[in-house]
């Protein structure tokens, strides 16, 4: 009699598990390993965000997300390309977290699994809710590699209550910063500090109608040349930039946000997703001002490049790019994108977050915060982030010499023809080892 009533026991067990996939619970669980460059307020948004997933959609669909944290992107992508070169795709994640400097090595490599080969898979699926500036800037010689995740743009920092004080409206353009110089300071303040890098420059040039580098910034193809040199861009930026220095309104320096946040900096240009950790360290000593990026001069045209992180996938079969894919739909969807700009200061990469009950009512009370999407809207549509291979090494080329030519009082014209020299070197030099 008991065996019979176990039989029965045991088969009703049966056909309850059996129905579990049914019933929105999942048998088995898929393990997606996220690799993220996401740290202080940023990381802790992106923990809270992944565990409340763990916990309900992720746990009704089987999937468990495991975040690790692999540094700043220059760490994380010269450890995925440590792998690559390897040949240890095994041990590559399902979703990472890319900046730009890993573009074309990812959109090179067999193992990646690109969002255009997920549309070639699943053709229906529908892309239009992101911002179309921000998926565009993942997308390579007509190849979408990602999908907008950490949106930002550059926007320009100010003490509010200093300015304020003077009677000086929120700067528009470099020159407007530079006759900050000629009102009464304290000693040992700074008006702006600023040393011109890849993405700064390639904004200052977009606004004059130009890209930095041909074939579109890179991003329809392999960048070879300067393309800001023949159009006179490139000098034009320097000389005002020179004529800004000379009013002693630029120190000839990267601005620190700890010398800002001590009111010892007034002016500093800086990613949007700084905004959160600017409030947490001025602790209310003075009014935050946040405005659009200043303008080369009253000619050109507003806006800054959309830049910031996307997510990419890694191919590891067809269970775990399905699972890897519905993280990505978790993370970018519209209450994920609300809540992760709220609290690190990034733009929304997807338009319906920008319609949400969240993200509506947060803007009221903290309006500096909408100053970023509504840059992006102005932004000419040309203006696009810089792909270029050997991309450290020409960061850090373009800040050495534009120092230079206010260290040594070189003019612009000269520095023009240095920086195309070392820059148009590099390019070559890349396409020669890589074609």
């Amino acid at each position: 009699m008991k065996k019979h009533v176990l039989s029965a026991l045991f088969s009703a067990l049966f056909l309850l598990t059996s129905a579990l996939p049914f019933s929105g619970l999942a048998q088995t669980t898929v393990d997606v390993t996220f690799w993220h460059s996401m740290s202080e307020e940023a990381g802790e948004a992106l923990s809270r965000i992944v565990e409340r997933y763990n916990e309900t959609t992720g746990a009704e669909e089987g999937i468990h997300v495991t975040l690790v944290y692999q540094g700043k992107y220059v760490d994380s992508v010269t450890k995925m390309n440590s792998m690559l070169n390897s040949g240890d795709t095994e041990h590559l994640p399902d979703v990472m977290q890319l900046d730009a400097t890993g573009k074309i090595v990812y959109g090179a490599a067999d193992a990646a699994y690109t969002v255009d080969e997920l549309l070639q898979e699943a053709p229906d699926t529908d892309l239009s809710d992101y911002l179309p500036s921000a998926l565009q800037n993942w997308n390579v010689d007509g190849v979408q590699l990602g999908v907008p995740f950490a949106t930002s743009t550059t926007l320009t920092y100010y003490n509010k209550t200093v300015l304020d004080g003077l009677g000086i409206p929120a700067p528009e353009t470099l020159q407007e910063i530079g006759r900050i110089a000629a009102f009464p300071l304290e000693e040992d303040a700074t008006v702006y500090a600023c040393i011109p890098n890849t993405p700064s420059l390639a904004n200052w040039l977009g606004q004059l109608g130009s890209y930095l580098v041909d074939c579109e910034n890179g991003s329809a193809g392999m960048a070879e040349r300067l393309d800001c040199i023949q159009n006179g861009a490139l000098e034009t930026f320097l000389q005002v930039w020179k004529d800004l220095y000379d009013t002693g309104a630029l120190a000839n320096r990267e601005a620190s946000t700890d010398e800002f946040a001590a009111g010892k900096l007034l002016i500093m240009t800086a990613s949007s997703s700084t905004i959160a950790s600017l409030e947490n360290k001025i602790g209310g000593r003075f009014e935050l001002g946040v405005c659009a990026y200043p303008k080369v001069n009253e000619a050109s045209s507003s806006g800054a490049t959309v830049s910031g992180s996307c997510l990419v996938m890694f191919d590891h079969g067809q269970e775990k790019r399905e699972a890897a894919w519905k993280v990505i739909r978790f993370l970018t969807g519209p209450e994920a994108q609300a809540e992760f700009a709220m609290k690190a200061g990034y733009i929304p990469a997807v338009g319906s977050a920008l319609q949400t009950d969240t993200w509506r009512s947060f803007i009221l009370q903290h309006p500096q915060y909408a100053a970023g999407a509504e840059q992006l809207a102005l932004t000419p549509v040309m203006m696009r982030s810089v792909t270029v291979g050997p991309s450290a090494d020409f960061y850090y080329s373009i800040m050495n010499d534009v120092s230079e030519m206010l260290d040594q009082d070189l003019s612009a014209s000269e520095t023009a023809q240095m920086m195309e020299e070392d820059l148009t070197g590099m390019l070559e030099q890349f396409a020669r080892n890589n074609r």
